[in-house]
């Protein structure tokens, strides 16, 4: 076994190759939060005081690769061109999408309140999500925060990511975002990490699947669709990739076979329907049990007046978009039914979940560079990791390791020199 130093130097997560934004230093702690700490009550003598709130200023100047449709210009940034939406919706609405720099607090947190500076027209708007990356390398979903809505996150997180979307109708005024504060802050009542031996499988549900097609067509990342493409559309911005990446994925089962692929549009039909999450943190349509889609109960029983968040009368009872290529792998030749393992969900049962760096990384069927490849991951993403095994010694990039890593989402190994830790033989993960 080779030494976590022949492995890699240091323990800290590869960051993405995204353009750095630097902070601006500007320092100003929202209204929001003041207020909910000067009305708590004031605590015993003895208790421990709780953590102050840690605040910053995003820079929003500098655009970089998982922005879509942006600019930055006199101060604010606006949509580009009113005429670009997200492939799957179909709509003729502007759309524009920045990814801020993630941020690295000094503490654990689990809350985030945004304060925004911006002009919106009627016709346009701004919608505010975070995320965090736990201590394990692995993001939570995005949380959308809005003005007296802070954001609250499954568990502890270390960095805190925003995400701007704007919209606007095509030949109107667009939204002109000036500044986004956040201030992110421990509530104390975050869950505490379950042991791996006590961790659920991740969430799967049977819907109904459609082809996406559109090549040429730009998607809600920024992708734009090649021919015989493989990535899906969810109806949620909660689980929407970066351009590039896999840090959200699904498995999906068709009649011929599985294919695990990467989240990377936002549809059918709605844009706030995560309805893989449990009814109690679903974004839309708590009423609904988990694993419905809102347009299946529209199509299927009137749900909502058979329209979807729209307005449009539902056609298709559709909760997941297959790019062609993923399509017809699967064994679709027509629009029809899939079960869908939402790969982020929960802990994954008998696997341990770690992030990964690098682009176009190889899965292959044995633990060697010579069989043959099954799967790759287009960029930095998140992998459950079943066993692992010594297998051919793999040098790259000034590293070598033998240990692989056994993939059961996508049915082969990876090197271990790909998962983003320090280890060369990764910790509490058994030998296959």
């Amino acid at each position: 076994m080779l030494t976590p130093s022949s492995r890699r130097g240091g323990s800290a997560p590869r960051r993405s190759p995204r353009t750095a934004r630097a902070l601006t230093g500007t320092v100003c702690l929202l209204a929001l939060a003041g207020a909910a700490l000067a009305a708590a009550p004031a605590p015993a003598a003895d208790a421990a005081a709780p953590p102050a709130p840690v605040t910053w200023r995003a820079d929003l100047s500098r655009t970089g690769a998982d922005d879509v449709n942006v600019r930055y210009d006199a101060g604010a940034l606006r949509v580009r061109d009113g005429s670009v939406s997200p492939a799957s919706l179909g709509r003729d609405r502007g759309y524009a999408s920045a990814v801020l720099e993630a941020h690295r607090v000094d503490r654990p947190v689990n809350r985030v309140a945004v304060d925004l500076d911006a002009t919106v027209p009627d016709a346009a708007s701004v919608e505010v999500d975070v995320r965090g990356r736990a201590a394990d390398g692995t993001w939570t979903e995005w949380r959308r925060a809005a003005a007296g809505a802070p954001a609250d996150l499954p568990r502890y997180v270390g960095d805190v990511q925003a995400r701007l979307t704007l919209w606007n109708a095509e030949g109107e005024p667009t939204a002109a975002v000036r500044a986004v504060t956040l201030t992110a802050y421990d509530t104390g009542t975050a869950p505490a990490e379950p042991a791996p031996t006590t961790r659920a499988s991740a969430f799967s549900a049977r819907v109904y699947a459609t082809r996406e097609g559109l090549v040429g067509h730009t998607t809600a990342n920024g992708h734009v669709i090649q021919a015989n493409d493989h990535f899906v559309a969810l109806p949620s911005r909660r689980a929407l990739s970066p351009n590039g990446s896999g840090q959200y994925s699904v498995q999906v089962c068709g009649p011929a076979r599985c294919e695990t692929a990467p989240v990377w549009d936002v549809g059918p039909w709605n844009t706030h329907d995560d309805h893989w999450n449990p009814s109690s943190v679903r974004e839309q349509w708590k009423d609904l049990p988990q694993g419905l889609p809102e347009a299946q109960a529209a199509y299927e029983d009137g749900y909502n007046g058979g329209r979807d968040e729209f307005g449009r009368q539902v056609a298709n009872p559709a909760g997941i978009d297959l790019a062609d290529g993923t399509f017809y792998n699967v064994g679709l030749n027509d629009n029809g039914w899939v079960t869908v393992t939402y790969l982020w969900t929960e802990g994954g049962g008998d696997t341990t979940s770690f992030p990964t760096w690098g682009t176009d990384v190889s899965i292959r069927q044995q633990a060697t560079t010579a069989s043959t490849r099954v799967a790759s991951l287009p960029g930095p993403t998140t992998v459950r990791v079943r066993c692992q095994v010594h297998g051919q010694l793999v040098n790259y990039d000034g590293y070598s390791n033998d240990a692989w890593s056994y993939l059961p989402d996508y049915g082969g190994y990876v090197s271990n020199i790909f998962i983003d830790v320090a280890d060369a033989w990764l910790p509490g993960v058994p030998t296959c």
